[in-house]
């Protein structure tokens, strides 16, 4: 993909791709291309996957603070040979959130920022809650919630509770959206644990079997509680045209066999909300009709569900995958990088490189950001080859043109394609990217026998 498909007719458009899953602690398949959907048209441009009762015993949940879990690396193994890089993750034990853009996005997704809060055992080891990620996308503040709520039938008000208490408690150190709801865009998903009620086992399976689902719709309880709680109203959701994802006999299509004979009940979602327009003063009356309502007008945001559905081919879990992909049409509110930033002249392991960078807009830089080499389909800000401080000392003017040298010991010895990337320890986030580049195999790599010795006739 690129990125003059992103733009159309003086707007834009991105297609999101989000999976929800409570993996009950399973490993990872061996392949999560279905579910992904990788050769989808037109292509994806962020994948965002919530997953639930990741393993968290204390032994493994330590373990994966040191490395990467195993269901990070079979996305991110996945998802980098297409061009997709990590943005960010956050964890709270189970309960695992991960978004992924293309490259062409990073330097355009600012000011990230993860929370999370505890709701399970009184908050304390954290089995239920959920866990939020935040940013701007093209200058769109767009924040993606992953919950893991309440279980059993009887404990609806308290899911709606829970879910309250999480937008109550978590917030982020952004002036403009300082809680969940004050974003332009949420996206609301987990395993949410409601249930459908009333129904006993017999109808529930044969309204399934015959695939009249919608005879189950009026006595889902998420949808029932919609239409008590008017915050809840203000999520959209689509119609639920897919059999319910929970709870399934591992390995197989089969509803629960065991003894206790679970009910199946759409436990596992997706929803969205888009910040509603401020309602005018009776002062602001006759203003609000010739004016507009700030940038909520001046750049709006559409967002349309593509697709609603379960993939029923995995068996991992007791619970199957849900899937959602979404269009967003947006106004970019910016579409200049924060860093200019470029290699000069030749590179290889066998003489100093060069790069310059230029700061072409001003923001909040530090001492402490850096410029990254990453071999492209490179998985992550942290995945890169080395990298070099930023200037020590006095912070670059706007548009000061800086060169930075880097040792030849430090470029890799043998050839490949490149880019670099200015990281802003403040924003979190690569902020500036180069055009990809060639690195040419070194002499070096030639006598250390890495390589033939007539590639790029160094042989002559």
């Amino acid at each position: 993909m690129s990125a003059g498909r992103f733009r159309s007719a003086g707007r834009d458009k991105c297609r999101l791709h989000m999976v929800t899953w409570n993996v009950a602690t399973a490993e990872p398949p061996e392949d999560v291309t279905s579910l992904l959907q990788l050769d989808v048209q037109p292509p994806t441009d962020l994948y965002v996957i919530g997953l639930q009762e990741v393993n968290a015993t204390p032994v493994r949940f330590i373990s994966d603070l040191l490395a990467e879990d195993s269901w990070s690396h079979i996305f991110m193994d996945t998802l980098a040979p297409r061009g997709f890089v990590k943005v960010t993750s956050v964890r709270m034990q189970g309960l695992l959130l991960l978004v992924f853009a293309k490259q062409f996005h990073l330097p355009f997704i600012r000011n990230i920022q993860t929370t999370y809060t505890r709701t399970g055992i009184f908050g304390y080891w954290g089995n239920k809650g959920g866990v939020s990620v935040r940013f701007s996308f093209y200058g769109h503040m767009v924040c993606f919630l992953n919950c893991h709520l309440a279980a059993h039938m009887n404990y609806a008000l308290q899911r709606v509770d829970e879910f309250e208490y999480i937008l109550d408690m978590q917030d982020f150190d952004i002036s403009d959206t300082p809680h969940i709801l004050d974003h332009k865009v949420v996206f609301w998903f987990g395993d949410l644990n409601f249930r459908i009620a009333d129904h006993g086992l017999h109808f529930l399976r044969s309204s399934i079997t015959s695939g009249r689902l919608n005879l189950l719709w009026n006595k889902d309880q998420l949808i029932m509680m919609k239409k008590k709680e008017q915050f809840l109203q203000e999520f959209e959701e689509g119609p639920l045209n897919f059999k319910p994802t929970y709870k399934f006999d591992r390995n197989s299509d089969t509803y629960d066999t065991s003894g206790k004979k679970r009910k199946p009940a759409w436990t596992d979602r997706i929803l969205w909300r888009i910040k509603p327009k401020p309602l005018p003063s009776e002062d602001d009356d006759e203003k609000a009709s010739t004016s507009t309502h700030d940038e909520q007008d001046e750049y709006p945001i559409l967002v349309s569900q593509d697709k609603y559905t379960s993939d029923m081919s995995y068996g991992v879990s007791d619970h199957k995958p849900v899937i959602a992909t979404f269009s967003l049409e947006l106004r970019k509110c910016f579409d200049t990088q924060l860093v200019h930033i470029s290699p000069v002249g030749v590179w290889s392991a066998d003489q100093d490189a060069l790069l310059n960078y230029t700061v072409q807009e001003d923001f909040m830089s530090s001492t402490w950001d850096w410029i990254g080499l990453y071999k492209v389909g490179f998985k992550s800000a942290s995945d890169y080859e080395t990298f070099a401080w930023v200037r020590e000392d006095d912070l670059p003017e706007t548009n000061e043109v800086i060169q930075i040298s880097v040792d030849k010991d430090e470029i890799p010895l043998l050839g490949g394609q490149y880019v670099l990337g200015y990281y802003s320890t403040n924003m979190q986030s690569i902020i500036g990217l180069s055009a990809n580049f060639q690195i040419l195999e070194s002499r070096r790599a030639v006598m250390e026998g890495l390589v033939p010795e007539n590639v790029n006739g160094l042989n002559k």
